[in-house]
């Protein structure tokens, strides 16, 4: 008798009864509404008389008619739902791109200290100083890390730092008396926020077409800019996974014309330690710590965009920011000259702070630009392992956070090794 190797069949089977998963719990449970009934009750609780007097007029006109379970259904519903959360130790996050996979156990233990894990944002700012500290060096590290002048920590995700960067930049403009600037410059490889955020702020977005090979036409940015240019928003590394080669013309180009060089930092990680963004000319980036300083994000947890500015944006980044005075750090919580306002209610993400630093400090600066290198190593390795069943669009260059396949020749022939890569 041969050995089924084709695995358990799931779903309904012959028998009618649906099949169960290895933990012994269905696949499919029926919702709690069909599990228990609006008559019952899984527990015993005295008739009370509840008064309305302080409800203004607005109590509930019809019953509730929650489903009754008992103890032991509703403890099988949640464990069961426990179940379904993927973590490190069930397998390797299946996200977007760009974003970092791993989750140190050590970050999630940092984050759980006293001192970060159970303070207020309404605490006397004496009693917060290691917070604050901790706040102070992950902006030095993150300036450190960029070659910028400036950060602001509290943007909450990339689309909110962008719109954050963005703001920064119509506020230098308006406050140098070029307010009529109303264009921004959107190449066709940058991420979607991207236009989104320019259209919302009110300016008019330009498209930039790319090369075939993926990269910006540069003489198209050149033709594009006019007195009415505010920026450009660049991804780069961009989202074809590639470094745009003449980025330096690019910003060179835009300041020579009075506009600003916005980055889209969303693909950090591919060169963090080996290449500061403020070195070629960048004014503002958003650097996700979910994508590229291990943080949680989406099902895992919040976000956080922090946006670094350069020494010319400076001036107007946001409040509340911490610097040092005469009794230890403190918090700078009004807008002083032309400085942006509040952007957020608090001071950020304190877990998604405690965790980037950890991170950071656990793997020093050749720690950080090694995680890039085999970040980058690892998309090159990808791509040349699936040249053979996928065509590769962009092949004229290293790729860097992600390879890009189309399936172009697909199926793929018998033969792998009679298929070279389209260039």
């Amino acid at each position: 008798m041969s050995m089924n190797n084709q695995g358990r069949p799931t779903g309904v089977g012959t028998s009618g009864f649906a099949s169960t998963s290895g933990s012994a719990l269905l696949p499919n449970e029926p919702l709690l509404f069909e599990i228990g009934d609006t008559e019952h009750s899984g527990v015993d609780l005295p008739d009370v008389t509840i008064s309305t007097d302080r409800l203004g007029g607005f109590e509930r006109k019809s019953p509730l008619d929650l489903a009754g379970l008992t103890e032991p259904e509703a403890m099988r519903h949640y464990v069961r739902l426990s179940r379904l959360n993927h973590s490190i130790d069930s397998g390797m996050y299946p996200l977007g791109s760009c974003t970092m996979k791993h989750n140190p156990r050590l970050n999630e233990k940092m984050a759980r200290l006293p001192g970060f894990s159970d303070i207020h944002p309404l605490q006397p700012v004496s009693t917060v100083q290691g917070a604050l500290e901790l706040m102070n060096q992950l902006s030095h590290w993150l300036m450190t890390l960029t070659n910028t002048a400036a950060v602001a920590l509290t943007p909450k995700a990339g689309a909110h730092g962008e719109l954050l960067g963005m703001m920064a930049i119509k506020a230098a403009q308006d406050a140098a008396g070029q307010s009529h600037r109303k264009i921004v410059l959107v190449p066709e490889s940058a991420h979607g926020t991207n236009p989104a955020t320019a259209a919302f702020l009110g300016y008019s977005v330009k498209a930039i077409p790319a090369h075939d090979d993926g990269t910006v036409d540069v003489q198209a940015v050149k033709d594009a800019l006019s007195p009415e240019v505010a920026a450009i928003m660049l991804t780069n590394p961009n989202t074809c996974g590639l470094f745009e080669p003449q980025v330096i013309e690019i910003a060179r180009a835009i300041h020579d014309a009075g506009a600003f060089f916005y980055c889209d930092g969303a693909n950090f990680n591919a060169i963090m330690g080996v290449v500061r963004p403020g070195d070629p000319g960048i004014d503002a980036m958003h650097i996700n710590l979910h994508k590229t300083f291990s943080t949680p994000h989406g099902g895992g947890g919040p976000g956080a965009g922090p946006v670094v500015l350069s020494e010319a944006l400076a001036p107007f980044a946001p409040v509340p920011f911490v610097r040092k005075g005469s009794s230890g750090l403190e918090l700078v919580e009004h807008a002083e000259g032309d400085a942006l306002g509040r952007i957020t209610a608090f001071r950020g993400q304190m877990g998604m702070y405690v965790r980037a630093l950890t991170y950071m400090l656990s793997h020093g600066g050749d720690g950080l630009a090694r995680a890039a290198q085999d970040a980058v190593l690892n998309a090159n390795y990808i791509k040349a392992r699936l040249a053979h069943a996928f065509s590769v669009p962009f092949g004229d260059y290293p790729t860097m956070h992600e390879a890009l396949f189309d399936d172009s020749f697909w199926p793929a022939p018998a033969s792998p090794r009679s298929i070279s890569p389209r260039r």
